[in-house]
């Protein structure tokens, strides 16, 4: 038999029957390429398979209200919406819709809202009137709410157990910071949840765990970061069936608003950092400043994205995953043209000791910031100094944002800082402005504070 065959006898449209030999659900067998089926297999099959939800003996069932009856009760809108080819029926729990086969029949079909919250389509086979079909359509509704409502037992494991599938079936797969997961879990959450069942772990478990986090002297945001990783931790759980509900959305993060880290480089201590810069170090430092670029883009940057002709660089390592060109500067063009004469390696900054790429800069930069008495200073700031700098010249956000490798205007403007000189000079400029006028409005009150001392304040007849 061919699959058109087998799709008739079964009442199933051919796609099922492709599907089913996919996932082995039918016997069959292959002709020169070619899906068939026996005969005798498909018949045993038909006469011992199991429909859904039993219809065979659900659909000898009987209304027991005459159906016009039962659509003057629940049937919603207008009577019907037909066409040629279909007619539908809507019911406050779902619908029922005919369609015409190529060979004329009538085919039932039913439609519903699963226990996902998803909609449901399926054919009704066997059903021969629209009194079978709503039959099933109440069962299938009826087994839906039940199975939403019945909180049937999830499966059974820890949070220790469950770190160890989160890692390797999705963040070391689907990301790039999944060290950063690796240590939170081992460092932190691991520690206190890990002998909790994942059913067991409520809100207030999570707060008490926050507190006793805070009181070690933890940052706020870093909390925040803690209990994102263990949100979405609880969302794949949710997905891969271990639990139902998510307890950290009942879990309000702190607000971040006041935590920015607002640090720009100044002029002079530019001048300072790159005085107290190793020589391995001051080319990264520059580059960074003059192209807006992040540390691990610096550093994991080749010769093959280099473009010094044209003067471009292109980004491709990026946090974003989205690949981007940073023109070349005068600036930044010497370090480059300099590092290629006498470089041996696919990569532009090496280390000079390894002859391999710099896997940190963290304590050489860290000690350059001290030798050069800055304070606070990160070698993500250079960044921020770079945005900043480009404002004040004048360039405009959105080729800031290209520059930067941005998805979102909003993640620009967090880049932006304004000096204290900036805002003095903006609010002068209104002062300005205005001058002539403030200063005649000034001799004015004066003229009229000498006139009043100059009318007595009695009179004497």
């Amino acid at each position: 038999m061919t699959v058109k065959e087998v799709s008739s006898f079964l009442n199933v449209h051919p796609k099922t029957v492709y599907k089913w030999t996919e996932e082995r659900k039918i016997p069959f067998i292959r002709v020169n390429g070619l899906i068939r089926f026996k005969k005798k297999q498909i018949e045993d099959l038909n006469n011992h398979r199991d429909f859904s939800f039993s219809e065979q003996a659900f659909l000898q069932s009987k209304f027991m209200i005459p159906l016009p009856e039962y659509d003057k009760m629940l049937l919603k809108g207008r009577s019907a919406l037909s066409s040629r080819s279909s007619k539908r029926w809507y019911y406050g729990f779902g619908k029922v819709y005919t369609r015409k086969t190529k060979q004329g029949k009538i085919r039932y079909y039913i439609e519903y809202t699963g226990r996902d919250g998803r909609r449901k389509r399926e054919v009704v086979r066997k059903a021969q009137t629209r009194s079978e079909a709503v039959l099933v359509l109440q069962k299938k509704a009826a087994e839906s709410f039940d199975s939403e409502h019945s909180n049937p037992r999830p499966k059974e494991i820890s949070f220790q157990e469950f770190s160890t599938l989160y890692l390797e079936n999705y963040s070391k797969i689907n990301k790039k910071s999944w060290k950063c997961d690796d240590y939170a879990l081992n460092a932190h959450l691991i520690p206190y949840f890990g002998q909790f069942k994942l059913n067991d772990i409520t809100p207030l478990l999570i707060e008490r765990y926050r507190a006793e986090r805070l009181e070690t002297g933890v940052k706020k945001s870093s909390t925040n970061r803690e209990l994102a990783l263990l949100k979405k931790m609880f969302n794949l759980a949710i997905d891969w069936d271990y639990v139902r509900d998510n307890p950290v959305k009942k879990v309000k993060l702190f607000s971040e608003k006041d935590n920015l880290k607002e640090r720009v480089l100044s002029q002079k201590e530019e001048i300072r950092l790159l005085e107290e810069t190793a020589d391995h170090l001051s080319p990264i430092v520059l580059t960074a400043l003059n192209t807006g670029m992040r540390r691990n883009e610096i550093l994991n940057l080749t010769w093959v994205h280099v473009q010094l002709k044209q003067r471009i660089i292109h980004v491709t390592k990026t946090k974003s995953g989205k690949n981007r060109v940073v023109p070349i500067n005068d600036v930044v063009y010497e370090i480059l043209k300099e590092k290629q004469k006498h470089s041996k390696s696919e990569y532009v900054f090496v280390n000079p000791e390894t002859g391999k790429p710099f896997k940190s800069i963290r304590h050489s930069f860290e000690n350059a910031c001290r030798r050069a008495g800055i304070k606070n200073l990160r070698f993500h700031d250079l960044r921020h100094t770079f945005a900043c700098r480009m404002i004040e010249k004048g360039c405009d956000i959105e080729t800031l944002r290209d520059l930067l490798g941005h998805h979102s205007i909003t993640v620009t403007q967090r880049y932006i800082h304004t000096t204290l000189d900036r805002k003095r000079q903006a609010v002068e400029l209104l002062s300005a402005q205005n001058g002539a006028d403030l200063s005649h409005i000034c001799h004015m009150d004066e003229r009229e504070t000498k006139d009043r001392s100059s009318i007595p304040l009695f009179t004497v007849n």
